[in-house]
């Protein structure tokens, strides 16, 4: 599944939103990787509907981009809000 990502995109995500590319375990950041994967599976899925591993692999990442997001809203409440307005999640 990692071929879609490569390692110059994952640290332009982290560089966006992790302020630094070797600051991968920032909330921020992870909340990001998590939602360019979630799209790139959803395009993914679109093609090829019966696909159960990457559909199951999906429904893990969404909820632990989920888990990581209540944990930074109770954490930094402004910082959720800007980062969901940034990322376009949660309308």
């Amino acid at each position: 599944m990692g071929i879609y990502l490569s390692q110059e995109k994952k640290d332009e995500i982290f560089k966006e939103y992790g302020g630094d590319a070797n600051n991968t375990g920032s909330i921020e950041g992870q909340v990001a990787l998590f939602t360019y994967r979630i799209q790139m599976m959803s395009q993914h899925l679109n093609a090829n509907k019966k696909d159960t591993a990457c559909r199951k692999a999906l429904l893990s990442l969404v909820g632990k981009r989920k888990r990581l997001l209540t944990y930074l809203a109770k954490k930094d409440i402004q910082g959720y809000r800007d980062l969901i307005a940034k990322l376009g999640i949660r309308k």
